[in-house]
């Protein structure tokens, strides 16, 4: 199996002021005149880290990678003003035209494929190509999955330390009563709440047990962010309108892309790759069979290498 590349520093740290109150942290590292490829982080919410410039040859690929409002490094931290999928998309340009992209590859898992094919599909000339991975069509079927039956079946020992983390729900809307308790003036009730919210992500997130997951998704400062922002993009559909990303599928013609998806993906399961394969002619669908949804996992690491490598040989030819 395919390892990460091994960590670099970037040559080029920005912070970007795009609508206020935002300040985005952007990063470039690899050959600056290597392939553009913009790092596209999930969650909403989680942040980048180190391990996200590990995916590409650093001789092949001038690597952008940037926190998303709110997120990671962006500032200020898990704040919901003016954060929205329109909003991150108009960053998500912003960032090309400063840093002087024509067209680039999108690279984007979980939340960040769904990020990355609205984008795909409102500026295709744009993009040269895209590597996606847990594919997350943001669909209420989706959402209902994770927060109201579905994993729940699989995990239900999680899924009750989940709802016990869940103050005044009585109808089954876990999203809206977390949101509730995230937004609530109360620190300590925000952090429990943040704590519980990641948690259940996290257990759900790999097929075998993975406590360094565990660990980084519940540290305080990534827990808030993590757990304000899905909550406030998933209480407004991901702002994104029913079937959107698959009825716009026909906006990606002529945009090569490679799916990576484990087949014991819990938290985004196999039908939303299957359905956005079947909608887009031009990707191809990689399903590795021993791994769930977690970029980590050996399987997927193994298929986003394999996958940089080969659109790398695509767009130099």
């Amino acid at each position: 199996m395919l390892p990460l590349f091994p960590d670099i520093k970037p040559y080029k740290v920005h912070e970007l002021a795009v609508q206020e109150p935002h300040r985005l942290y952007v990063e470039e590292s690899g050959n600056p005149d290597g392939i553009p490829v913009l790092f596209v982080h999930g969650g909403p919410g989680i942040g980048a880290d180190p391990k996200s410039r590990c995916y590409f040859d650093p001789e092949h690929y001038r690597i952008i990678v940037f926190d998303q409002r709110g997120a990671g490094r962006s500032t200020p931290h898990a704040c919901l003003e003016h954060n929205h999928t329109g909003a991150l998309m108009s960053d998500m340009e912003q960032i090309r035209e400063e840093l002087g992209v024509s067209q680039w590859m999108l690279f984007g898992g979980s939340w960040g494929s769904t990020l990355s094919l609205a984008y795909a599909q409102t500026y295709p000339e744009h993009v040269l190509g895209l590597v996606l991975r847990g594919i997350f069509l943001c669909r209420q079927r989706d959402l209902n999955w994770f927060y109201r039956d579905g994993a729940s079946r699989v995990f239900p020992d999680y899924w009750q330390e989940f709802v016990d983390g869940a103050p005044d729900c009585a109808d089954g809307d876990y999203i809206g009563a977390y949101y509730r308790a995230l937004t609530d003036d109360n620190e300590l009730a925000r952090m429990a709440a943040a704590k519980s919210w990641s948690a259940w992500e996290a257990q759900c997130a790999t097929l075998r047990p993975h406590p360094e997951v565990l660990e980084h998704m519940t540290e305080a400062h990534t827990a808030l962010s993590l757990a304000r922002i899905e909550s406030h993009f998933f209480v407004n559909s991901g702002f994104l309108e029913g079937d959107q990303l698959l009825h716009n599928a026909g906006r990606l013609d002529g945009i090569p892309g490679i799916i990576v998806h484990g087949r014991y993906d819990m938290i985004c399961p196999l039908d939303n790759a299957l359905a956005l394969h079947e909608a887009w002619p031009d990707s191809d669908l990689h399903i590795v069979r021993d791994a769930g949804h977690a970029a980590s996992e050996p399987g997927i690491v193994d298929a986003l290498v394999h996958a940089t490598d080969e659109m790398a040989k695509r767009l130099r030819s």
